[in-house]
């Protein structure tokens, strides 16, 4: 079959296609027909060999941690009724997606709901139980303003269309004028350039000088220090990414004296304990057209490394994946 491995660490460049065996089900796993598999910012991270969480996989090995597809084979013990049905799911080892097919825990299957397309699937599987996940624990309520950075990118796009729908008010930062206009097709009230001076009072200005009630940190460095020092006092300010290459962090005291709560990377871990219920929600939403995943491109299986690139590059929004 068809895959493409991580030779070593470095640039998309170290991406290269090639063949491999076809995977077996072993007792409790199923294979899967890959139609769509997500990539995710962590995924380029780990091929440049830095994490920030997981370990880094030992070189060469086959990338991707989630797919949707059908369920082509079945292990030993496995229900029978999985056979030929429509799932996504995160794969056995949290990689070898990017393949023509891919091993999954039986107990990790999705299934898709009826509406809803394989590729959408895929786009929520991770990023929508994450989203899901980070509403919660920021207690996003009716009439807050929320301050989403990144809020074209997968994740990001959905936080923004999750916010509104718990009646909150929405402002979408993000590094260009395609991205803002994309935040502002999925319902922001305003959007601003983080790549500008100036854009945390554009923030303030837009929330009636009061600053947002929550921010969604996804970048860090030096847009997330901006983010939080117009929080508005009272806020929540939760992080959840370092696109940047350096994650917000802010000392207790100075959190106090601002009175805002710093829910920080470490809720991430309690969001990867149990996610499947936030990903059923998700897709659930996306079927009744509540939510709709932002697919900014796909590309073949053999192009994953032009993949990488244009994710490290921020030139498409909202999701990328690959299609075998």
């Amino acid at each position: 079959m068809r895959v493409v491995r991580v030779t070593w660490f470095g640039g998309p460049e170290v991406i290269e296609a090639g063949q491999a065996p076809e995977p077996v089900a072993g007792p409790g796993q199923v294979v899967v027909r890959v139609e769509a598999a997500e990539i995710n910012f962590v995924e380029t991270q780990l091929r440049r060999g830095i994490t920030p969480g997981p370990p880094l996989p030992e070189t060469p090995y086959v990338p991707g941690g989630g797919v949707a597809g059908r369920v082509a084979r079945l292990g030993a013990g496995v229900d029978a009724s999985w056979q030929d049905r429509r799932v996504v799911t995160r794969t056995a080892g949290h990689g070898g997606g990017n393949a023509e097919l891919a091993v999954a825990a039986a107990a990790d299957l999705i299934e898709v709901p009826d509406g809803l397309g394989l590729q959408e699937a895929a786009a929520l599987l991770n990023d929508g139980s994450t989203a899901v996940g980070l509403i919660a624990n920021a207690g996003v309520r009716a009439g807050d303003w929320v301050l989403v950075e990144a809020a074209a990118g997968g994740l990001g796009s959905l936080l923004v269309q999750l916010a509104l729908a718990a009646g909150a008010r929405v402002v979408a930062a993000a590094g260009s004028a395609d991205k803002l206009a994309v935040a502002r097709g999925l319902g922001a009230e305003a959007a601003v350039d983080y790549g500008r001076p100036g854009w945390g009072k554009q923030v303030w200005e837009a929330t009636g000088g009061t600053g947002p009630d929550v921010v969604f940190d996804g970048v860090g460095g030096r847009i997330g220090r901006e983010a939080f020092e117009v929080t508005a006092r009272g806020g929540r300010f939760s992080v959840h990414g370092a696109s940047s290459g350096r994650a917000t962090t802010i000392e207790p005291e100075e959190a106090a004296r601002r009175g805002v709560t710093v829910l920080g990377l470490e809720q991430l871990a309690g969001l990867g304990a149990d996610p499947r219920g936030r990903t059923e929600t998700a897709l659930a939403a996306a079927a009744a057209g509540r939510i709709r995943p932002v697919i900014g491109r796909t590309f073949p299986l053999e192009q994953a490394a032009d993949a990488h690139a244009a994710m490290e590059a921020r030139a498409v929004p909202g999701k990328t994946l690959l299609l075998p």
